[in-house]
């Protein structure tokens, strides 16, 4: 079962609004962490495992940014969001977002 992050830890990702068409949206996800970003997952919410890395064999850097593309041909807003860092340095975060109305998403320490 996917967990959902801690209020405080919860309060460290800021998300910014825009409006997108469902099943074809894109996300810009910008590390503004010291650290780097070695997978970013994002599932259906509700599915019990998560999907394929977006980052695929790349990893995001304290700073970098990264536009990932959704075409999704299922009827599908609500995402779970997993953020890992590389090497344990700071702890997993897990969010759900609705990827249809947000352009953009920032990982907080």
């Amino acid at each position: 079962m996917k967990t959902a992050i801690p209020l405080a830890a919860a309060a460290a990702l800021l998300v910014t609004t825009t409006v997108a068409s469902a099943n074809t949206f894109a996300l810009t996800v910008t590390n503004k962490t010291n650290s780097v970003v070695d997978a970013f997952y994002a599932s259906p919410k509700g599915v019990k495992a998560w999907e394929e890395d977006l980052l695929d064999d790349k990893v995001l850097g304290a700073g970098e940014s990264i536009t990932i593309r959704f075409s999704d041909s299922r009827d599908v807003c609500e995402y779970d969001l997993l953020v890992e860092f590389y090497e344990d340095d700071l702890e997993d975060l897990t969010d759900t977002q609705n990827l249809c109305e947000i352009g953009e998403y920032e990982i907080y320490e």
